[in-house]
């Protein structure tokens, strides 16, 4: 017979464990992007010469794991687009930030009324061996639709809080890789930051780790080459994994 798995023990020297939720826990990433995508297809087509939004490359660079603002922002940005910033009250459209992010979270709500909320296997996993052994853990996500995906996946009883986009813009929080979103996580959980470990897939969420003096950050590499996990080597993760179900070992291993 199998042993039961167990934790790792890089995962044994903190008290408590803040996971990010969107490429961590729910497999939603996809969705993300190819909102994303026809949000800002549909500014680019009107000027000369950009190409399209690519939901892979640029997804990762300039969106993953940042407020909706921030990532049309960042990206915008990096193709040299300098729109107004308008209103969060701006319509969904593509003349400001806040009228494309708008586009977006319309693009993307119509899609979680049509499919069903995938999670993957291996959190889910990690996750119930963290509750045997009664580890507090927090989901954190830039996006006000987190609380809403995880009581769809039949998660949201894992965590012990839940800092999402709603959260975030009641309390004011700013957008990773600013750490506040994870101190906050962290606050309720009760646990100091160097005792607690972040897990993530986004560049501006391991940074937002190392940012705020957690005590381990775990990078999530669901690219699988060798470019990606250097790149979150480097904003900042401790150790990288292709999957947090890897953070489980097989009995006493």
């Amino acid at each position: 017979m199998a042993a039961a798995p167990s934790l790792a023990p890089c995962l044994r020297s903190v008290r408590a464990v803040v996971l990010d939720t969107d490429g961590v826990i729910i497999d939603s990433a996809r969705r993300h992007a190819a909102a994303w995508k026809k949000a800002f297809d549909a500014c680019l087509s009107a000027v000369e010469g950009q190409r399209p939004f690519d939901a892979d490359d640029d997804y990762l660079r300039h969106v993953d794991g940042r407020s909706r603002k921030d990532g049309a922002a960042a990206f915008l940005a990096s193709r040299g687009l300098d729109l107004p910033e308008g209103s969060p009250d701006d319509a969904p459209g593509t003349e400001t930030v806040w009228a494309i992010a708008a586009r977006k979270d319309e693009l993307f709500t119509q899609s979680l009324r049509s499919d069903p909320v995938d999670v993957w296997p291996g959190t889910v996993r990690l996750l119930g061996v963290l509750r045997g052994e009664r580890v507090p853990c927090a989901a954190v996500s830039a996006s006000r639709h987190a609380t809403e995906l995880l009581a769809r996946a039949g998660l949201i009883d894992r965590f012990d809080a839940v800092v999402d986009g709603n959260e975030a813009r009641r309390l004011r929080l700013p957008g990773k890789p600013d750490p506040s979103l994870f101190a906050e996580a962290a606050r309720r959980l009760r646990t100091p930051a160097r005792d607690t470990a972040v897990v993530e897939d986004a560049l501006a969420g391991v940074e937002a780790g190392r940012r705020g003096g957690f005590g381990l950050v775990v990078g999530v590499d669901r690219t699988g080459t060798p470019a990606g996990a250097a790149e979150l080597r480097r904003h900042g993760a401790d150790i990288v994994v292709p999957d947090p179900g890897d953070l489980l070992t097989a009995g006493d291993d």
